[in-house]
């Protein structure tokens, strides 16, 4: 898959067929549209290509908002590559370009800078300046700029849309099972490992710290059965996002346990896989009333996975990148 940062020198040559949007987290809905949009080129022997924008327009309109995410770019580019398109266009995100009306953006960008025959988007899209154009307009500006626009109807699940904003919600609840049935995959977050306090290893439960990422979506804090991906390696873990109360509140960590195996993580990147919650977070009295509690969420966590063991452990998408 090319990548290709602002608009290139010449339109692509072989009928492009686009989308637009920023895709975080890459759920269940932008896998149906981006799916659409090589589904169509394949059709009409097009050029499937995706636009997006960096920084993310909420930086940009919103200066100072603590805007998070569901995933690394890193992520959205083997997404895009592995579903099959063939170019990833990145605009730089401006005040200038947030400024240029619905018809300005459709004829410079669009039409003149990407010569675009086709362009697939949500029924909900909008774009210009405050976001006054809709599917309607596009629709009608295309007609005047020789491309056709198909809108998507947006993936359900129950009785809700499937979108990044309802995946938030999930997390920030702890309902990682619901929020990974949105994403189509567990829920992961990544990092270093860092020294700890060895408190783990004394009270039998020794465990990898990661510090969280700030500009991350996170789970709420507790404890979760989760798989942890060491380089090729897919181990059972159980997880805890929080900042430890029992032992006076300090620094908000993610620290994770590997069953039935120990591994040197210092230094070393790992990747945690939010499978299922097992329980909030907790404040004990007596250290020996968490330990027992430990031993309990660990039995727990350990019936999660072997009933997750039947399916597929780490999505392609993610392990075809080794993460």
């Amino acid at each position: 898959m090319k990548i290709t940062r602002g608009l290139p020198s010449l339109p692509p040559a072989s009928c492009p067929v686009l989308t637009i949007g920023n895709f975080d987290g890459q759920h269940l809905g932008h896998r149906a549209l981006v799916q659409a949009v090589v589904d169509r080129a394949q059709q009409m022997n097009g050029f499937p290509m995706v636009l997006s924008f960096d920084p993310h327009p909420v930086e940009v309109l919103r200066p100072g908002y603590a805007h998070k995410f569901l995933s690394e770019d890193h992520e959205k580019i083997a997404f895009f590559e592995h579903l099959g398109i063939a170019e990833l266009v990145i605009l730089p995100f401006t005040k200038a370009l947030a400024s240029l009306t619905p018809d300005q953006f459709v004829g410079q960008v669009l039409r003149d800078g990407l010569g675009i025959r086709k362009l697939l988007v949500g029924e909900n899209f909008v774009f210009g300046k405050g976001r006054s154009g809709t599917v309607k307009d596009l629709i009608t500006l295309g007609i005047e700029g020789d491309f056709s626009v198909e809108p998507i109807a947006p993936v359900m699940m129950g009785q809700d849309v499937v979108s990044s904003t309802r995946i938030r919600k999930c997390l920030a609840a702890g309902d990682v099972t619901q929020g990974a049935q949105c994403l189509g995959r567990p829920y992961m977050l990544r990092g270093a490992v860092i020294p700890g306090e060895k408190r783990g290893s004394q009270l039998g439960w020794p465990t990898a710290n990661i510090r969280l990422p700030g500009h991350r979506v996170l789970p709420a804090d507790g404890v979760y059965a989760t798989l942890t991906v060491f380089k090729v390696e897919c181990l059972d873990s159980i997880a805890y996002i929080g900042k430890r109360p029992t032992f006076s509140e300090g620094e908000r960590l993610l620290e994770v346990h590997i069953f039935d195996k120990t591994v040197q993580f210092y230094g070393e990147e790992i990747s945690v896989h939010f499978i299922e919650g097992v329980r909030g977070d907790m404040t004990f009295v007596h250290v020996q009333d968490l330990v027992k509690q430990m031993d309990h969420d660990g039995q727990r966590a350990r019936e999660i996975l072997q009933d997750y063991s039947g399916k597929p452990r780490i999505p392609a998408v993610i392990q075809g990148r080794g993460l």
